[in-house]
């Protein structure tokens, strides 16, 4: 057994885990944050990404040890005072989703994205950076679509704030 602390969405949360337990299963089934989806068990679909210290991660590939002392950050952790967080207000608007399992890895790895790209995000790296995550409704259209137009309006909300 391990004993796991870690901040999840701005709380401190503390548990004891067996060893195997992935952070996946750890956020699910310990935290009941069942937001963060498995759909294979691979590190192939994407359902599972979270953040972990600001960077993209396929949850079912890390320990929940492994994440010990780390700021997480799940799909429930972005929007903030009742406001969608703009990826999600995008994807909503753009039609970026269809059954939603696969939303919440796509939103958190445009997130990322968007973090590390800013306004300079193009539809050939969108669809480059999207290869980790699999959608079986949708031909992709929609979500990079969406993505791109929140990479748009929070480059403009940034130049914003710098003004």
């Amino acid at each position: 057994m391990s004993k796991v602390e870690l901040t999840v969405n701005g709380r401190a949360v503390s548990a004891e885990v067996e060893d195997r337990t992935l952070l996946s299963q750890f956020l699910r089934e310990t935290l009941n944050m069942t937001g963060t989806h498995v759909g294979c068990d691979t590190s192939q679909c994407g359902a599972c990404v979270v953040h972990v210290d600001g960077k993209a991660v396929k949850s079912c590939t890390m320990l929940a040890a492994q994440a010990s002392g780390s700021e997480v950050t799940t799909i429930e952790g972005l929007a903030a005072g009742g406001a969608l967080h703009p990826v999600q207000a995008a994807f909503k608007e753009h039609h970026g989703l269809q059954c939603g399992f696969c939303t919440p890895g796509m939103i958190m790895s445009a997130v990322d994205m968007i973090n590390r790209y800013g306004g300079k995000l193009d539809e050939k790296t969108v669809r480059a950076e999207l290869e980790g995550n699999i959608c079986r409704c949708t031909g992709y259209h929609n979500i990079v679509k969406s993505i791109l137009a929140a990479a748009e309006e929070m480059s403009g909300a940034a130049k914003v704030a710098a003004e």
